[in-house]
C-alpha cells in the first residue's frame, strides 16, 4: 500500500505485525536510512539485524522469505535490511509477500527506483507492504519536517528556528534529527517535559551550518579552485558541519549547471542562460558554463552522489570520503579551464 509519513510512523512505532515489507524508494537515501533506523529502534536494542545484499536475492530469491520467517538465534526480535534494492529483488519480495508467514519485518532501501518500477508497484498493491517515496524536502516541507522531528524530541520551535534547522541541514532528515537530539539533551527536553527552541539555544548548541559558509566551499569547487576549497573545507570541519548538506548543495548546483550547459550546447548564449541565476552565483556560473563540458558535469554529479551513498554505509571514511569527492570536483573544473 502507499503510505504517507503519519501512516508509516504509526506502523513502525507500533511494530505492526501485518506489514512484512517497508519499501523506501526515491533519491533521498539519507531519509530512507533514518526511517530504517526508526524501525530498528522500535524493535528494541537487543533486536538482531540481518543485512542481505540485492545480488544475493537475485541468485537466491527464496532467502528473503526464509529469513523473515526464521527465529533469532537467541529467540529475540530480528529485522532484515536490504540496501540498494532494485528490480533484481522483485521475485524475492513476491515470495515474501505471498508466503504463509513472516514474523520479521523487512526494510528495502531503493534510491534508484522510480514509482513506475515493478518492485514499487508490487509493494503498492499489497496490504502486507508499505511503499514510501523519499524525496529531499525543500522550503515549507523542510520546515514542517523540522517541526515534526522537534515535537518527537519534546521540543517546540519558535520564531524562525524551524527554518534555520531546515536550512542548516540541507533538508537531510538524519542531520536534522541528530541536531535536534543534541538540542533536546541541552534543554533537558522530552515528550513528557516539552521545551521551546529559541535562537539562543540554536546559537549555543546547533552546528554553524550557514549558507554563506557552505556557499564559499561550493563556489570554489564549481570554479576550479582546490586551494581555496581546502581552506573552506577545513573551516567547515572545525565548525562541526556535517558534510552531507555540503554534498547535497553541490549536487544541486551541478544539476543546475547541467541544465544550463544543455541550453548552451543547443545554441543559446552563456549570458542569456545565466540571466535567471541567483545574482550571487551568476559570475561563477557564467565562468563554469564556458569551461565545464556536459559529460564532465555528469561525472561530477555521479562522484558526489556516490560519496553521499558511501557515507551511509557502516565503517565508511565519513568526512574524508566527502572532502575527497568535493576536491575531485574542483580538480575536474581546474583541468577544463
Amino acid at each position: 500500500m502507499k503510505a504517507n509519513a503519519n501512516q508509516l510512523r504509526g506502523a513502525i512505532d507500533a511494530a505492526n505485525p501485518d506489514i512484512r515489507l517497508y519499501l523506501f524508494h526515491g533519491p533521498d537515501e539519507a531519509g530512507a536510512q533514518e526511517w530504517a533506523l526508526r524501525l530498528a529502534r522500535a524493535m528494541g536494542p537487543e533486536a538482531e539485524r540481518v543485512d542481505i545484499e540485492p545480488s544475493t536475492l537475485k541468485s537466491n530469491p527464496g532467502r528473503l522469505a526464509d529469513e523473515a520467517a526464521s527465529m533469532s538465534l537467541f529467540g529475540g526480535a530480528r529485522h532484515i535490511r536490504i540496501t540498494g534494492a532494485g528490480e533484481e529483488c522483485l521475485e524475492a519480495a513476491t515470495l515474501l509477500l505471498d508466503g504463509e508467514r513472516a514474523g520479521n519485518p523487512v526494510v528495502a532501501i531503493a534510491p534508484s527506483l522510480k514509482s513506475s518500477a515493478k518492485l514499487v508497484k508490487l509493494a503498492l498493491a499489497s496490504p502486507r507492504a508499505m511503499a514510501f517515496a523519499c524525496y529531499v524536502p525543500e522550503g515549507a516541507d523542510a520546515e514542517k519536517l523540522a517541526v515534526t522531528i522537534a515535537r518527537e524530541q519534546g521540543l517546540r520551535t519558535t520564531g524562525d528556528t524551524a527554518m534555520r534547522l531546515a536550512t542548516a541541514s540541507g533538508g537531510d532528515r538524519s542531520v536534522m534529527t541528530r541536531e535536534l537530539e543534541k538540542i533536546a539533551l541541552y534543554l533537558d527536553a522530552a515528550p513528557d517535559r516539552p521545551r521551546e527552541i529559541d535562537d539562543a539555544a540554536l546559537d549555543a548548541i546547533g552546528a554553524d551550518l550557514g549558507d554563506a559558509e557552505m556557499g564559499r566551499a561550493i563556489d570554489a569547487a564549481i570554479d576550479g579552485q582546490p586551494g581555496t576549497l581546502g581552506t573552506e573545507l577545513a573551516r567547515l570541519d572545525e565548525a562541526g558541519v556535517s558534510p552531507i548538506p555540503v554534498l547535497r548543495q553541490l549536487a544541486r548546483r551541478l544539476m543546475t549547471l547541467a541544465e544550463l550547459r544543455a541550453q548552451v550546447d543547443a545554441g543559446a548564449g552563456v549570458a542569456q542562460v545565466s540571466e535567471g541565476v541567483f545574482f550571487r552565483e551568476k559570475a561563477i556560473t557564467a565562468r563554469a558554463l564556458r569551461h565545464w563540458r556536459s559529460d564532465r558535469i555528469a561525472a561530477a554529479i555521479d562522484r558526489i552522489r556516490l560519496a553521499e551513498r558511501g557515507m551511509m554505509g557502516s565503517a565508511s571514511a565519513g568526512t574524508v570520503l566527502a572532502q575527497s569527492a568535493i576536491l575531485a570536483v574542483a580538480r575536474m573544473a581546474a583541468r577544463q579551464r
